[in-house]
């Protein structure tokens, strides 16, 4: 099982990116994907989760409104649009595999927002 997210980079406040996370050797409806993310010092911290059998979507509230995540399960990946990005998104974004009793890690993508 691999997730690999892609797509971070540097860029100025108030701009956007679109992460991806490319799942393979599991089926994205098994599965609920987070994103979680890591700043310079700090513990990892989940902001938004997708159940991929239900479709049901939920974020924090430090996102909501300018993040969203959607998903393609034809190609088995998962996207997050990030609007309005702001310095202290700055982080390491991952992406997460759910089953409950199992989950999967991607590699990390860094987004660096600058003021």
């Amino acid at each position: 099982v691999q997730l690999q997210a892609s797509g971070g980079g540097l860029v100025q406040s108030g701009d956007s990116l679109r992460l991806s996370c490319a799942v393979s050797g599991v089926r994205l409806d098994d599965y609920a994907i987070g994103w979680f993310r890591q700043a310079p010092g700090k513990e990892r911290r989940g902001f938004s989760c997708e159940s991929m059998t239900s479709g049901t979507i939920n974020y924090s509230d430090s996102v909501k409104g300018r993040f969203t995540v959607s998903g393609d399960k034809t190609q088995n990946t998962v996207y997050l649009q990030m609007n309005n990005l702001k310095p202290e998104d700055t982080a390491v974004y991952y992406c997460n595999a759910d089953r409950g009793y199992i989950d999967y890690w991607g590699q990390g993508t860094q987004v660096t927002v600058s003021s």
